[in-house]
C-alpha cells in the first residue's frame, strides 16, 4: 500500500485575521501609511534642479511648491471668495435637484403606477454620462449662473432617484400589512409609515450625494465662470501657476470630507439607534 503524503501546512499569516478589531492608534498608523508613499514617491519624482527632475514642474511641481503657492492662491486668485461661490452653487443645485427627486421618488416607491411611468425615464438618466449635461443646460440656460446650478440640481436629481426608490423599495411589506389591519387610510400609510422607515436611507442617501456634488463643480465651473473653485483650476490650467490646480484639488477633499462629517453628525442625532449598532 502506497503511504499517505503528508499534507503541508497551509501557510498562513497570522497578524491578519477577518473582521478583527482594531485600536484607534493602530488605525491611524495603518491609514498614514498610503498618503506617507504617495509623498515620498511625489517628492522622489520632483527633487532636484528642475532640468534633471523625472516630471517637469510644469507636468507636476514638487509638494513644497505646490505649499509655498498658497499664499498667491488665497489672495491673488481669492480662494476664499470662490470657495464660498463654488459652496453657494453645490448647496442650491442640491436642494433643487433633492426637491424634484424626493417627491418623485415617494410617489414611484409607493405606488407601482407611478413607478412604472417613470422607471424608463430614470434608468435612461442614470446611464446619462453626466458630462454630457454641461451642452445640454448650455443649451437651455446659456452659459450664466443659472447654468450652473441647473447642471448641479440635475447631477443631484440623476444620483438621488435611483437611491430614494431603493430605500422605499426596501421597507418591508409586513409594515404596510400591519398599518392596513389598524385601518390606517393610504395617504398615513405613506406618511406615518413608509416614509419614515425609509428616511435613515434616505438621508444617508443625500449624504452621498452632496458628497458626489463636489466632484462635479469643476464641470460646472468650466465656461464663463465669475468665481469658483473650477475656474481657478480652468486658469491655473491655461496659464499658470501649475501648483494651483493641486492645491484646489486638496481643497475640493478637504470640504468634501468636512461637510461628509457634518451629514454624519446630523444622521447620528436624529437617528442615535442606529449608531448604537
Amino acid at each position: 500500500m502506497k503511504e499517505n503524503k503528508k499534507k503541508k501546512p497551509v501557510l498562513q499569516i497570522r497578524w491578519l485575521k477577518i473582521r478583527e478589531e482594531l485600536s484607534l492608534k493602530y488605525k491611524l498608523m495603518l491609514g498614514i501609511i498610503p498618503p506617507a508613499l504617495i509623498i515620498y514617491l511625489w517628492s522622489l519624482l520632483t527633487s532636484g534642479a528642475v532640468e534633471s527632475r523625472v516630471l517637469s514642474p510644469l507636468i507636476l511641481p514638487s509638494p513644497v511648491e505646490v505649499i509655498s503657492s498658497f499664499s498667491s492662491l488665497w489672495f491673488d486668485a481669492e480662494l476664499s471668495r470662490s470657495l464660498l461661490a463654488s459652496t453657494l452653487r453645490v448647496v442650491t443645485g442640491f436642494i433643487i435637484g433633492t426637491a424634484i427627486a424626493l417627491p418623485l421618488s415617494v410617489l414611484m416607491g409607493a405606488f407601482s403606477k407611478f413607478k412604472k411611468l417613470f422607471e424608463p425615464t430614470t434608468v435612461f438618466l442614470a446611464y446619462l454620462p453626466i458630462p454630457a449635461l454641461v451642452p445640454l443646460t448650455m443649451s437651455l440656460f446659456g452659459i450664466g449662473e443659472i447654468q450652473k446650478i441647473m447642471f448641479l440640481a440635475l447631477s443631484f436629481l440623476i444620483y438621488l432617484i435611483p437611491l430614494f426608490i431603493k430605500a422605499f423599495d426596501e421597507v418591508d411589506n409586513v409594515y404596510l400589512q400591519t398599518a392596513y389591519t389598524l385601518g390606517v387610510k393610504r395617504w398615513k400609510a405613506i406618511t406615518r409609515v413608509l416614509f419614515p422607515i425609509a428616511f435613515p436611507k434616505i438621508i444617508h442617501a443625500m449624504r452621498l450625494g452632496f458628497g458626489v456634488g463636489w466632484t462635479y463643480i469643476i464641470l460646472a465651473e468650466m465656461v464663463a465662470a465669475e468665481r469658483g473653485l473650477g475656474q481657478i483650476i480652468i486658469i491655473a490650467q491655461r496659464r499658470g501657476p501649475r501648483e494651483h490646480i493641486y492645491l484646489v484639488l486638496i481643497v475640493i477633499v478637504l470640504i468634501a470630507y468636512l461637510t461628509d462629517k457634518l451629514w454624519q453628525k446630523v444622521y447620528n442625532e436624529l437617528f442615535p439607534y442606529k449608531r448604537a449598532r
